[in-house]
């Protein structure tokens, strides 16, 4: 049997999975199969929430069994298909593995805001993030201890698509130019994955006066008229919570100033692998991204980005202002 091609995606709630895989069924005109529908059904049956049903199944082997043996089936049929599940990418050897990412606090807005049902309601933006959170770890944790693989490392997927910014129809172009060989090919072919990453949400390694020199407005303006597409991939690290950028300061000011939803990236670094210097993603993070290089950047770019947990660190009081420094 010739096994064609599917194209896989997962992601927490509220980052558009959903909405994304119904569209790309739809314009692609292949079955779309969702296995988070099913586990919806399983605990409503059971009078749970999709939590509790989380860590009850870390309990009771038995429903993550039945889903496994579904998947495995689904994936072993050969069909193409379209599939909306958080653990397909490792059942499915022929797919392009789309991972979907989204700011938290926006992914707990936009569940907030749809219906649901008495199960599953929350009272707050900041009571719906912490849940996500939660039901997130869990699944994480379970994913590890059973099958040994992280749903949290990138390096798992082809696609990552940052849904903070784009529209549902941009995910989705981006994602079929990917699937058809039309968009970064060499980087899906060679060396995944391909990130495409919202510009806010990427934190800087240079100050900003190094830079300044070398923006040219020109240079913004043939970057706004190409596209997001045409730019070259930045060189981008992951610590597991934050991006930032290696190389292409300058291509991503151009991108943030040409009102770009998202920009493509290389992933060079994600945790404790190597970026320069003998420093890892982490350490490398935590040496080069500072309160300054943080707020001088925002200034330039007229966007908040959230402060990293080690720049709130004692050793950074003065700097912050905090009480007992130079600046309370």
């Amino acid at each position: 049997m010739t096994v064609r091609q599917s194209i896989v995606l997962n992601g927490d709630l509220g980052s558009g999975k959903s909405t994304v895989s119904k569209e790309l069924s739809r314009r692609l005109g292949l079955r779309r199969v969702s296995v988070g529908d099913l586990y919806r059904e399983m605990a409503q049956q059971r009078q749970m929430t999709a939590l509790q049903l989380n860590l009850h199944a870390e309990l009771d082997q038995a429903v993550d069994g039945y889903v496994d043996q579904l998947q495995q089936d689904i994936a072993d049929s050969g069909e193409q298909l379209i599939v909306d599940s958080r653990l397909a990418w490792h059942f499915f050897t022929h797919a392009l593995k789309v991972h979907m990412i989204t700011e938290p606090s926006e992914a707990a807005r936009r569940v907030l805001e749809r219906p649901s049902g008495p199960a599953e309601s929350y009272t707050s933006v900041e009571e719906a993030r912490t849940k996500l959170r939660e039901r997130s770890e869990s699944e994480r944790g379970r994913f590890i201890l059973r099958y040994g693989v992280d749903k949290a490392k990138l390096r798992n997927y082809d696609l990552i698509c940052d849904s903070t910014r784009a529209s549902a129809d941009e995910v989705v172009e981006h994602v079929i130019a990917a699937f058809e060989g039309r968009f970064a090919a060499e980087i899906l072919r060679q060396a995944p994955p391909l990130l495409l990453l919202d510009p806010g949400r990427i934190f800087p390694t240079q100050e900003i006066q190094a830079l300044r020199e070398g923006w040219d407005s020109d240079f913004v303006t043939k970057v706004e008229q190409a596209g997001e597409e045409a730019l070259e991939p930045l060189h981008i690290g992951y610590t597991g919570e934050h991006f930032f950028v290696v190389d292409g300061h300058q291509r991503l000011s151009a991108a943030l100033r040409g009102g770009f939803k998202v920009v493509p990236g290389r992933l060079v670094a994600e945790g404790t692998e190597p970026v320069v210097g003998g420093l890892n993603a982490i350490d490398y993070f935590r040496s080069e991204v500072g309160l300054s290089t943080i707020c001088d950047w925002e200034a330039a770019h007229n966007i908040r980005l959230p402060v990293p947990a080690h720049v709130l660190e004692p050793g950074d009081a003065v700097l912050a202002g905090e009480p007992g420094g130079v600046g309370a």
